[in-house]
């Protein structure tokens, strides 16, 4: 959990209003929801890595007391009722099953807030950090998945990245396969689990999780196998390898189908379908996305999501297919830094001019001046003391303020305004009317 000090306040701000800007031209809108969820809302929905990492929020007060004396809580999971919010989809899923009526049948929002997770903090992760969710709700086409990889992709090459590649999975592929190799079911979610890590620790690794899980070696050497081949594949090639690795698997073929619309309604070219992909959120019913950078030193991914068709209904008697996309912003933000992508203006000064003040009882003028130029939506900072003015301009070229208007006894005798430019030290007189259109000329 972090200080954010101006400079690094305006690199997020810029980057946060490219994707709300790309997010409403996609025809979503916003979406606020609170810090604190009920810890029932978010318990047994981001599987059992996600329950170990909630910040849960301890029973306070009166409550906690006279459960305390009465002998109700009797273990530590039943001294917690609240957690900070763990992610944004199961905050919205929540929203629309309260909402329906309320809601258009085909709702399209978009969020950017916080989340908590007590994870190890790392390089580009932390325990607070902003998620940037773009979901679809009410429709179960593939054009939805098509228009949010368009969306993430269009803000992604916005802010000014080209080396990106859009992972692509389907929840039944993964369950065709594991079905294939001859995985009980009663065993599935453990072995997607151990699949999520297979870029963090390897083939090596996830053979280990397996067996400690209690699943069989060698099924696991034969998905393990596949991915190998299929690794530079085209999508086609791959598709058509996994109908065959997963033959008579009418849950997997479904799977294949759908991917196969995602990528015909889709005009992208970066995107690879990868069934090793496999997103450890246990809410995901379908197709699931990954965004990954080709380049680079940074490892991980910088965006991902999927369809999850189940989750509404947890809430709520309807069951309302669902489709989301989130970036990791903290993660892009990271890397624009490392690579030096930001904009120059980004780090330059707080203002456009700054005004001195020569002394206590020109001080009215200076304000005066100084709203005068914010009229002409010019960004300006009135020094706050009577001082030398050798000090002032200090001040000024210690925060890369490019000009300074000077009003001392002699201008304001004369209604006129001295401009001084920081960077060459030029200096010209001009009235105060026509001192704006000056700066105006010079940006």
């Amino acid at each position: 959990m972090r200080d954010f000090l101006p400079a690094e306040v305006r690199k997020r701000n810029y980057v946060i209003g490219i994707i709300r800007e790309v997010y409403e031209k996609y025809g979503f809108e916003p979406l606020e929801t609170p810090s604190v969820e009920n810890l029932e809302t978010l318990t047994g929905k981001y599987g059992e890595e996600g329950n170990q990492l909630m910040f849960k929020i301890l029973k306070r007060g009166e409550k906690l007391q006279q459960e305390l004396a009465e002998g109700k809580i009797k273990s530590e999971n039943e001294l917690s009722d609240l957690a900070l919010r763990y992610d944004l989809t199961v905050p919205l899923a929540r929203v629309v099953a309260n909402y329906r009526n309320e809601l258009p049948k085909f709702f399209k929002r978009y969020q950017i807030q916080p989340v908590w997770r007590a994870d190890r903090p790392a390089k580009g992760r932390y325990r607070e950090f902003y998620q940037c969710d773009v979901d679809a709700i009410g429709s179960t086409s593939m054009i939805t998945e098509a228009e949010l990889i368009s969306a993430v992709s269009e803000i992604l090459e916005r802010i000014g990245f080209s080396d990106f590649t859009i992972r692509i999975n389907h929840r039944d592929i993964l369950r065709g396969m594991l079905n294939a190799v001859r995985i009980e079911e009663a065993k599935h979610t453990d072995a997607l689990v151990a699949l999520d890590k297979l870029d963090k620790i390897g083939k090596d690794g996830v053979l280990k999780e397996f067996a400690m899980r209690g699943i069989d070696e060698n099924a696991g050497v034969k998905l393990l196998d596949l991915f190998e081949t299929l690794e530079s594949a085209g999508n086609s090639q791959t598709l058509e390898r996994l109908s065959e690795f997963m033959s008579g698997q009418e849950t997997g073929q479904k799977g294949v189908n759908e991917i196969s619309q995602i990528l015909k309604f889709s005009e992208r070219k970066n995107i690879k379908v990868d069934p090793s992909l496999a997103r450890g959120l246990s809410y995901y019913t379908g197709a699931i996305f990954e965004v990954v950078l080709t380049s680079g030193d940074f490892q991980g991914s910088i965006a991902g999501g999927g369809r999850y068709d189940g989750l509404i209904g947890m809430f709520g008697k309807e069951q309302i297919p669902a489709v989301g996309f989130s970036i990791g912003l903290e993660r892009i933000l990271f890397v624009m830094e490392e690579r030096g992508m930001f904009p120059a203006e980004l780090t330059a000064s707080p203002a456009d001019v700054m005004v001195t003040l020569w002394n206590e009882e020109s001080a009215a003028e200076s304000l005066k001046l100084a709203g005068e130029l914010r009229s002409k939506n010019l960004r300006v900072l009135v020094y706050p003391e009577a001082d030398k003015l050798g000090k002032q301009f200090k001040y000024a070229d210690s925060l890369k303020i490019p000009y300074v208007c000077v009003l001392g006894d002699a201008e304001l005798a004369e209604g006129k305004v001295t401009l001084k430019n920081m960077r060459t030290g030029e200096q010209t007189t001009a009235s105060r009317a026509e001192i704006a259109e000056k700066l105006k000329a010079d940006e």
